[in-house]
């Protein structure tokens, strides 16, 4: 399925006609432009990529420059591929303009982008560990207490301890679509999505969640 990509614009909230209030993120989202299609013939799998975000020239490296030049396209900042059935291929085309009416209000997505970076941080923010004793003489308040045993003589592999947080590629499922200004091309999303104001998002499809309500 074809997706859109974006940018998180910052956080406001809507109200109901009953008068409830909706935090929603909004989103500028698009216009983006296809930039290539994959066949199975020419690369093995089917999938279209699409640019967002036109720049100077001298913004973008060579190679990325040259893929957009052979086909006469605009200088485009981001790049993303989306996997297809062959048959959905056949309705797109080079150059082609896709935007924010791919979505339906009352639609669900699922939003990628890269979370805000937190730097290291121990267990008890990282991993929510409970921490120990405040009082009567505890020396371990925040610490993540044992990290191994004499059977492997090592700390194993994925062990849950101290480490940098965030700044990592997340997805968040199932987001509802609550309202789409076409003109303006945001969508405005319940709830949040991953990374800071700014942030580049990739936004599609609900994989597991296909229902408007």
């Amino acid at each position: 399925m074809v997706g859109l990509i974006g940018k998180k614009l910052g956080m406001s909230q809507i109200f109901e006609e009953k008068g409830n209030v909706i935090p929603v993120t909004v989103v500028k989202a698009g216009p983006c432009y296809i930039t290539q299609i994959k066949t199975k013939e020419t690369d093995g799998y089917t999938s279209i990529q699409i640019g967002y975000e036109e720049v100077k020239e001298n913004k973008l490296n060579k190679p990325k420059l040259g893929h957009l030049k052979k086909n006469n396209l605009l200088p485009l900042k981001i790049l993303k591929e989306f996997k297809l059935k062959e048959d959905e291929v056949k309705q797109f085309s080079i150059g082609q303009k896709i935007d924010v009416s791919i979505f339906k209000e009352g639609e669900y997505i699922d939003v990628t982008g890269t979370s805000i970076g937190k730097g290291f941080q121990g267990v008890v923010k990282r991993h929510g560990f409970h921490g120990g004793p405040a009082t009567h003489g505890s020396m371990s308040h925040r610490a993540p207490g044992s990290i191994g045993s004499t059977t492997f003589q090592r700390v194993i592999k994925g062990r849950r301890m101290a480490g940098h947080m965030g700044n990592e590629r997340v997805t968040i499922q199932n987001l509802k679509i609550v309202k789409i200004i076409p003109e303006k091309n945001l969508i405005l999303v319940k709830g949040s999505v991953p990374g800071f104001k700014n942030n580049y998002i990739f936004i599609k499809k609900a994989i597991k969640k296909k229902e408007i309500k």
